[in-house]
């Protein structure tokens, strides 16, 4: 998951020059909370002939997903398509939902090491940075897009970082457009974290104690912000901890309408997010969750999803200690619901988002189950994020965010051979791919070296 505390830096050089290439776009308008709508020109597109993965249903050999006008109209083997239909021959490929991935920086960070690139975190008063919208930030025209989407990830999760609270993230579509065409949902969580920095930084305490402390009395604050505005208004109540648009943001967390998505690796942090949930009622998330296998009885019985990695089991600092890549198949066991993202420390969350469906591969390889793997980079995030009535699984009314590939979507050399979102094709050259057919043969070939 993206360091919400210290966002990373390190391996951000091996996309600079790809990235300065291209001009950064800002969009100039804020995206609606309601989302896009898919296409409208009333095109149809069937898939056929493939081995269909609904993930909200059994799978269907030789089975057919019929779109129209952006929309999934229907799936299964007997589907009747009609004249002038554009068909996409699936025959010995695998179809699923578009991937998810959940946790990253993608449009928002261009460059780790150049600041000017970098669009995802907020000053904030005394680390609180509640009322940042990190969407606001988003490039349509970032040169990482392309390489996400040609690799079947079609939406993800666009997370702030940064600050004690760092800010509220959105859930954005991998499409050609403006920013206010790619946000599908805004914002869909509150970002905090319960892992102090070692020896302190971005204003957060350096102490475990110290951070539950001022988290407690942000919440203690919004509480009584939220029962007496008129006395807030009038210059008439106590200094709070936070200002007054930062109060506002966290109102709906307290409501229970806008889940707080706490970074939390160490089990005894998991365990004093889910006390300070219970307290204040608050709908929980859990990122990072290295040592989460340690107290998956307890998430399981609070209802909280985690989000968590299967690439990586070196410990990361002292709060990773327990990391196990089984992580994500005791956690299943145990019955808790398991987004996959991205935790080999390799730019996951910028340029190797694609790189989330090995993880799920790993995952598998560490006891997750195939199918468990797929719903948690497909149907669980959207769950999670309140977006599963319209993405995440291939079923009758939802946008056709749909990958066709040459195989198994979790085996290194399948490709994604068609990638839809919202029912159009959006596969186009990478700058990666252009950058590798222009020195594919390179200058000189018929130089030979002197002896």
């Amino acid at each position: 998951m993206p360091c919400l505390h210290s966002p990373r830096v390190l391996g951000r050089a091996i996309g600079a020059l790809a990235a300065l290439v291209v001009g950064t776009g800002v969009p100039t308008s804020r995206a609606s909370a309601q989302g896009p709508q898919p296409q409208t020109d009333g095109e149809v597109v069937a898939i056929t002939g493939g081995t269909v993965y609904p993930v909200s249903g059994p799978r269907i050999e030789n089975g057919t997903v019929l779109i129209r006008a952006g929309r999934i109209v229907a799936v299964g083997r007997d589907v009747a398509i009609p004249a002038g239909a554009r068909r996409i021959d699936a025959t010995g490929k695998w179809v699923t939902p578009g991937l998810v991935n959940a946790a990253t920086q993608l449009g928002v960070v261009e460059v780790g090491a150049v600041p000017e690139t970098r669009d995802v975190s907020a000053r904030g008063r005394d680390a609180i940075a509640a009322a940042f919208t990190v969407w606001d930030g988003l490039n349509p025209a970032s040169v990482h897009l392309a390489s996400a989407r040609n690799d079947g990830v079609t939406t993800v999760g666009v997370i702030p970082a940064g600050g004690l609270v760092a800010g509220q993230a959105a859930m954005v579509d991998l499409v050609a457009g403006t920013a206010t065409d790619m946000v599908r949902r805004a914002p869909v969580a509150m970002v905090a974290t319960m892992t102090p920095p070692g020896g302190g930084g971005d204003g957060i305490p350096a102490s475990r104690g110290e951070l539950q402390v001022r988290l407690r009395e942000l919440l203690a604050d919004v509480r009584a912000y939220r029962q007496n505005r008129a006395a807030y208004e009038r210059n008439a109540s106590r200094t709070l901890a936070a200002s007054r648009a930062d109060l506002e943001a966290l109102v709906p967390v307290l409501d229970g309408r806008l889940p707080m998505l706490v970074e939390a690796d160490r089990a005894s942090d998991i365990d004093a997010a889910l006390r300070l949930a219970r307290e204040y009622g608050i709908r929980l998330i859990v990122g990072g969750g290295a040592e989460a296998w340690q107290v998956a009885d307890r998430l399981r019985a609070a209802g909280v999803p985690v989000l968590t990695g299967a690439m990586n089991s070196i410990p990361a600092s002292f709060a990773s200690l327990g990391s196990r890549q089984e992580n994500v198949a005791l956690l299943r066991r145990a019955g808790v619901a398991v987004v996959v993202i991205g935790n080999a420390g390799g730019g996951e969350e910028t340029f190797n988002v694609r790189n989330v469906r090995y993880e799920a591969g790993n995952a598998v390889a560490y006891g997750a189950s195939w199918d468990d793997a797929l719903r948690a980079v497909t149907l669980t995030p959207a769950e999670v994020f309140g977006v599963a009535d319209r993405i995440g699984s291939l079923a009758p009314g939802k946008d056709a965010n749909v990958v066709v590939w040459s195989g198994d979507p979790f085996e290194f050399r399948t490709t994604a051979d068609e990638v839809l979102i919202r029912g159009r094709s959006v596969r186009e050259p990478s700058r990666q791919d252009l950058l590798m057919e222009r020195y594919r043969r390179l200058p000189g070939a018929g130089y030979r070296q002197p002896e």
